[in-house]
């Protein structure tokens, strides 16, 4: 629909103005030059002059400025999905070019926008593609050995069949992952909140990587001994994931000898704050704000020695988020990593705290 229309006069009375002023000015010292001074005359003549100089200067803006203008507005109008402007078209120059200013900055944001997100998904395409190949091609090797006679070989057949069991099962935990992080940024992961220890709960959770931890001489530990329970309202299965997934990351990029140690603090008084903190390799300040990315790698060379899906830490953050909690990170290189999340205390504990 066209845009409305407002007529603005402003440009052509001070032009009219201008003239008027300067035809008073020429007259004048004509009709004294030539001793033919008459002040009503001159009177008469200015303002015609003033009221002929506005009507053709208004009419010449109106047919050949702000027509073309207003078919500009129109035109842009069709790429719009909502008004150009709430405001009507004028005439005046400087309210047209407040507006084309504003107009102009706020599609170069949208450009810029449009062109953060291309990167991204052209990265993340290319991250896709590179975690699902390695399986495939893993898994499709073995295969094609198998069907190149070599199955008739029983060791032969068994060793391969596992390896590529193997390929196929990080395959599917990929998908899984891929599959569990679009849930919850749609919103369609229901979280099943309940109360329960989130001391017994890190408890469990340091049990399941255990045997990693071992291989690589890092102690899992809490940062002292909590001798009464702390209680939090959230999902318990998606916590303990979360946990999991700080756990393992941690000791997979953990010193040899190191420590990876929890601890649970008040933070106001109906939140508490989860730390996983290591003295392991630390991460680049310049990596920090990409961090939480679907497969970013620290690691430019893009090495994948140390396994897992490259969407743990991702993960991690749509958990928190779905709870509508914060989740943190502070690193320094060959110092260590410190992940911190918050959660909600469970009624109870609120009570208590408050008794």
């Amino acid at each position: 629909m066209p845009v409305r229309s407002k007529k603005s006069y402003r440009f052509a009375f001070r032009s009219a103005f201008y003239i008027g002023v300067i035809s008073f000015l020429v007259f004048g010292s004509l009709l004294w030059l030539f001793n033919l001074m008459n002040w009503s005359l001159l009177g008469i003549a200015t303002a015609l002059i003033f009221v002929l100089s506005f009507i053709t200067l208004q009419l010449r803006i109106e047919r050949f400025i702000y027509r073309r203008i207003k078919k500009i507005y129109d035109d842009v109008e069709l790429l719009e999905s909502t008004p150009l402007f709430t405001n009507p078209v004028t005439t005046d120059m400087r309210t047209l070019t407040a507006e084309i200013e504003k107009f102009a900055k706020d599609k170069k944001i949208e450009i810029d926008t449009l062109k953060i997100r291309e990167e991204y998904r052209r990265d993340f395409l290319g991250n896709v593609s590179h975690e699902l190949k390695t399986p495939l091609f893993t898994a499709q090797g073995y295969l094609e050995t198998l069907l190149d006679r070599a199955i008739d070989d029983k060791n032969i057949r068994k060793k391969y069949l596992s390896r590529a069991n193997k390929a196929v099962e990080r395959l599917i935990y990929i998908v899984r992952d891929l599959d569990l992080i679009t849930k919850l940024e749609v919103g369609d992961l229901r979280l099943e909140k309940e109360n329960f220890n989130i001391i017994e709960l890190i408890q469990n959770v340091f049990d399941l990587p255990e045997m990693r931890a071992s291989k690589k001489k890092i102690v899992l530990t809490f940062d002292m001994a909590y001798t009464k329970p702390i209680m939090v309202y959230a999902d318990k299965e998606k916590i303990q994931q979360v946990l999991t997934n700080l756990l393992v990351n941690s000791i997979k990029y953990g010193n040899e000898n190191g420590t990876t140690e929890v601890s649970v603090e008040n933070l106001v008084k109906n939140k508490v704050i989860v730390r996983v903190t290591d003295n392991g390799e630390g991460i680049p300040a310049n990596h920090l704000p990409r961090l939480f990315e679907r497969f970013y790698r620290v690691d430019p060379s893009g090495s994948r020695k140390e396994g897992g899906s490259g969407l743990g830490l991702s993960i991690v953050k749509h958990v928190i988020e779905a709870h509508g909690e914060k989740i943190y990170v502070e690193s320094s290189e060959d110092v260590g990593s410190e992940f911190s999340f918050t959660l909600e205390k469970s009624k109870s504990e609120n009570t208590t705290a408050k008794k």
